[in-house]
């Protein structure tokens, strides 16, 4: 019995450490163009700032809706409306 609820804590861990892993990944991936559609605050759950690196070639601010991430040109005025509305 205590071999079994060892082994159930270790897949929970195991899949705790595995969703965080995949999280940071997604939301890592870089913005190559941005959408051309005007988000609406209530779909979105957060944003994070793309800045010029060695993988990413463009500024972008990656909003996190829920199941995906969609880029958006920081400086058009619906984008950081937007921004205004999540804080």
């Amino acid at each position: 019995m205590a071999s079994g609820r060892v082994f159930l804590l270790a897949a929970l861990c195991s899949l705790l450490i595995l969703t965080s892993f995949i999280e940071r990944t997604e939301s890592a991936r870089c913005c190559l163009s941005y959408t051309r559609r005007h988000l609406k605050c209530d779909r979105m759950l957060d944003y994070t700032i793309q800045t010029i690196n060695t993988s990413c070639d463009i500024h972008a601010v990656i909003f996190h809706a829920k199941g995906k991430f969609i880029c958006a040109d920081p400086y058009a005025s619906h984008t950081q409306k937007l921004m205004k509305c999540l804080e």
